[in-house]
């Protein structure tokens, strides 16, 4: 059971914690929603169908980052932290910056939406079971993302990040 896991930490971790960052926009804090998501994976491990290994642990990093941005926002704590320059794909510094605070100012479940359709490339239907939504709420929000981000960035900008995500 320990190196199946081992195994599957070794082969998905740097693309979980890519997913992680999007999610929170902090490098530290994404790696603590990673460390996090792979605590509860490996608790449930013999539970957990490994071919659904990579979409639990995305949800459960998902949800964690969720839960945290609503309690940040009690406290009313927003970290302003500089993005790693590896997760953004745009080439100008200063376009990565502003599409990162971009991304921060969205709702999380928006955020979410954005960064598992466009950065990790799933379908609407991996995203709405990923979310655990249907697959009409993952079209409004990322309708409803993509609208605040083209409003914020240009139109663009927007589809040209979109288009450059896996480049």
């Amino acid at each position: 059971m320990e190196h199946d896991f081992g195994a599957f930490v070794a082969a998905r971790a740097t693309s979980l914690l890519r997913v992680a960052y999007l999610a929170c926009g902090d490098e530290t804090e994404a790696e603590d929603l990673l460390q996090t998501a792979l605590e509860r994976t490996y608790r449930n491990w013999d539970r957990i169908h490994h071919d659904t290994a990579e979409p639990y642990v995305r949800r459960v990093i998902v949800n964690a980052a969720i839960s945290r941005a609503r309690r940040r926002a009690i406290l009313n704590i927003i970290p302003m932290h500089s993005p790693p320059e590896t997760t953004a794909r745009a080439k100008d510094p200063d376009l990565t910056h502003v599409l990162m605070d971009a991304l921060r100012a969205l709702p999380p479940r928006q955020r979410a939406v954005i960064v598992l359709r466009y950065w990790e490339d799933l379908s609407e239907a991996q995203t709405a079971e990923a979310l655990r939504c249907s697959a009409g709420t993952v079209k409004s929000q990322a309708s409803k993302a993509l609208a605040k981000l083209r409003s914020a960035l240009g139109r663009e900008t927007v589809e040209g990040v979109i288009r450059n995500a896996h480049a």
